[in-house]
């Protein structure tokens, strides 16, 4: 009956370690399934921020391209109307004037666009940048949660 005994013994072992593995490797499995749903969840978010940052960039680039356009056609314009305006100066003292009023208005248009520009150019950096921003705060919080 010993014999008998240590066959069960024997078989209700290898039974509660073949029980133990699977449900071992069940639990590896899933864990391996969730961090992977995890992981493509993660890139999917990540992807989606370079594209609102791309988008965002572009619509920047766009108004930036729009307001150089419109200074460039104001540009002209104000140089064609001072070519005339200086063409019918009647003495050269008057002529040097014009064109002294014309070069600091220039100037100061000039300076008053580069301004309007950097303005531009600055919210649209923020705003490109807003996205990739969030995921890396939302990297640094998972980091630390993990910790």
């Amino acid at each position: 009956m010993a014999a008998a005994d240590t066959a069960k013994t024997a078989k209700t072992a290898a039974e509660e370690f073949t029980l133990a593995g699977n449900t071992a490797f069940k639990d590896v499995m899933e864990k391996s399934m969730n961090a992977l749903a995890e992981t493509n969840t993660y890139s999917k978010q990540n992807l989606e921020a370079l594209v609102a940052s791309a988008t965002a960039a572009a619509k920047g680039a766009e108004a930036v391209s729009a307001e150089a356009i419109a200074f460039a056609k104001k540009n002209v314009e104000e140089q064609m109307a001072a070519a005339k305006t200086l063409a019918s100066a009647k003495s050269l003292q008057e002529a040097m004037e014009l064109q002294t009023a014309f070069t600091k208005k220039a100037m100061e248009s000039y300076m008053s666009e580069m301004t309007r520009m950097s303005e531009i150019f600055t919210a649209s950096m923020k705003d490109s940048m807003k996205p990739i921003n969030e995921r890396v705060t939302a990297t640094v919080e998972r980091l630390q949660a993990a910790r």
